[in-house]
């Protein structure tokens, strides 16, 4: 799995979820930790054909107003019941960093400049 999502980091614009289980939802909110930590800045939309997405959408405001996740990072995922919507919402997307976060380097010594995620399992 780990190697098919640095796969899609790499050779996409965006990401759309569309209709899926549990591995959907895992790739999905990966690349959202991702974009919260400032590892890519690409847009990741929820295609909500007929509220599939409600219920997810619902805990996650759910859980923002709790404050177990800040209120930016509720702004990670876009949501579109159509695909023309979708598209036209991801090209609108505009990210803003934590600034917390922003300040990590993820960069493998000191003249990288691309940002690059060690995936490999170090025992």
């Amino acid at each position: 799995m780990q190697d098919r999502i640095l796969k899609m980091l790499d050779n996409s614009d965006a990401f759309i979820a569309l209709l899926g289980g549990i591995g959907i939802l895992e790739e999905n909110f990966q690349i959202a930790s991702w974009l919260q930590l400032n590892i890519h800045y690409k847009p990741i939309g929820l295609l909500n054909v007929d509220g599939f997405f409600n219920k997810l959408l619902s805990f996650l405001d759910q859980v923002g107003e709790e404050n177990f996740i800040l209120h930016s990072a509720l702004q990670i995922f876009i949501s579109a019941s159509t695909a023309e919507e979708m598209i036209d919402k991801l090209e609108d997307f505009v990210y803003k960093p934590d600034l917390v976060a922003a300040q990590i380097d993820w960069s493998k010594g000191s003249g990288n400049k691309k940002r690059k995620l060690d995936s490999s399992l170090h025992l």
